[in-house]
C-alpha cells in the first residue's frame, strides 16, 4: 500500500496531535454544560433539604400551640374519659412524639397528608377543594401588582428625583406599611357598608349561572383583590426602582445614547432587561404566594380559599390540616424560588459559572 495516500498526522508545536474541529467544539461546549448541570444539581439538592426542613418544622411548630384538639372538638358535649381516649387512639395522639413524627414523614413522602380532625376528610382533598378559589383571588392580584410595580418602578427610576418619583415612592412606602386586614376592613366599611357598591364577603351570591355567575364572582373579587394590590405593589416598585438606578450609570447606556438611540429605546431595550434580575426572584416568590394566599385577607372577606381553611384549622387546632397547609404553602415558595434560580443563567449567562 502506498504511504502517499495516507496523510501524515498533523502535530501541534509541542508534538501532540491536533484535535479535529468537531471534537474540539464538543469539548469546549461540554464545560459550560457540565457547569450548568452542577449548578442545577446544587439547587435541586438545596430545595430538597429545604423541603425536609419544612416537614420537620411543620410537625413540631404547631404542637406548641396551646390547647387539646380532642377537648376542643368535644367541647360542650357529654363525652366520657373512655371516649376521649378512644378519639386519641383514632387520631394517633396516644403514640410517642417520635413515632408520630416518623409516621407523618413516611405518609408525607407518599403524598398522604393525613386525615383532618374536624372535617374527617383527607387533608389533600380539602386542600384541592379550596385551592381554585385561592388561585383565582391571589393569582389575579399577583399579576396586577407585579405589572403595576414594574411599570411604576421603571418610571420612577428613569425620572429619579422628580416629582413623579417622589410621589410614587412616598405613596408606595405608605401603603406598604398598612396592615392588609385593616385596609380590608376600611374598604368594607367605606364601599360595602357605606355606599353598598360591593358585597361584604364571600365569593358568589349563589343564584347566578353562566356569564352572570362570572360577573358575580368578579364583583365579589373587587375589594379583596384591591386590598392585595394596594399593599403588594409597593415591594415590586421599590426593588425595580433600586435595580434600575444601579444600571443607569453604566457605560453601555452611555454608549447606546452616543449611538443616537432614543431615550425610551435605551430604557426598554437595554436598561430594563439588565435590571430585571433582582426583580425576577421577587416575582417568583410572589407567585409562590398564590398557593399560600393571604390568610388575613381571605378571613376578613370570608373568601372560601386556603387562607380561610388555615384559620379554621388553627382554632381547633387541627394538626394534620395545619401541617398539610404549611407544607403546601412553604413547598410552593421553595418551588418558585427554585424556578427563579434555574431561570437566572438563561437571563444572565454569568450566573452559575
Amino acid at each position: 500500500m502506498s504511504t502517499a495516500s495516507t496523510p501524515a498526522a498533523v502535530r501541534e508545536p509541542d508534538g501532540g496531535p491536533v484535535k479535529s474541529g468537531p471534537s474540539s467544539g464538543l469539548s469546549r461546549s461540554a464545560g459550560p454544560r457540565l457547569t450548568y448541570l452542577l449548578y442545577v444539581a446544587g439547587k435541586l439538592g438545596g430545595a430538597a433539604v429545604s423541603l425536609f426542613a419544612v416537614l420537620v418544622t411543620s410537625f413540631f411548630l404547631f404542637r406548641i400551640i396551646p390547647g387539646d384538639p380532642i377537648r376542643e372538638m368535644t367541647h360542650g358535649r357529654a363525652v366520657s374519659a373512655e371516649q376521649m381516649d378512644s378519639l386519641r387512639r383514632e387520631f394517633g395522639l396516644d403514640s410517642p412524639v417520635w413515632q408520630q413524627f416518623t409516621e407523618y414523614c413516611g405518609r408525607a413522602l407518599t403524598g398522604d397528608l393525613g386525615l383532618s380532625y374536624q372535617f374527617r376528610s383527607p387533608v389533600g382533598e380539602l386542600i384541592a377543594e379550596k385551592f381554585p378559589a385561592t388561585l383565582l383571588l391571589t393569582g389575579v392580584a399577583v399579576l396586577i401588582y407585579s405589572a403595576l410595580g414594574l411599570w411604576l418602578g421603571t418610571r420612577s427610576a428613569w425620572g429619579h428625583g422628580r416629582l413623579g418619583d417622589r410621589l410614587n415612592t412616598g405613596v408606595a412606602l405608605t401603603l406598604w406599611s398598612v396592615p392588609a386586614f385593616w385596609l380590608g376592613l376600611l374598604l368594607i366599611i367605606a364601599l360595602s357598608v357605606g355606599l353598598g357598591m360591593f358585597p361584604t364577603g364571600g365569593m358568589e351570591s349563589g343564584n347566578e349561572t353562566g356569564f352572570a355567575h362570572v360577573l358575580d364572582v368578579a364583583h365579589h373579587m373587587v375589594l379583596p383583590v384591591a386590598t392585595l394590590v394596594i399593599v403588594g405593589y409597593a415591594q415590586t416598585l421599590l426593588v425595580m426602582r433600586s435595580s434600575l438606578l444601579d444600571e443607569m450609570g453604566s457605560d453601555y447606556l452611555t454608549t447606546a445614547r452616543a449611538k443616537g438611540l432614543r431615550d425610551a429605546l435605551v430604557r426598554r431595550k437595554h436598561a430594563v432587561p439588565n435590571a430585571l434580575l433582582p426583580t425576577v426572584t421577587m416575582i417568583f416568590i410572589n407567585l409562590g404566594h398564590v398557593a399560600a394566599g393571604s390568610i388575613l385577607v381571605e378571613t376578613v372577606f370570608s373568601w372560601p380559599g386556603l387562607g380561610g381553611l388555615f384559620y379554621q384549622a388553627l382554632k381547633v387546632p387541627d394538626l394534620p390540616l395545619i401541617q398539610g397547609l404549611f407544607v403546601v404553602f412553604a413547598g410552593a415558595m421553595i418551588l418558585m424560588n427554585l424556578l427563579a434560580d434555574l431561570l437566572y443563567p438563561l437571563l444572565d449567562p454569568r450566573v452559575g459559572r
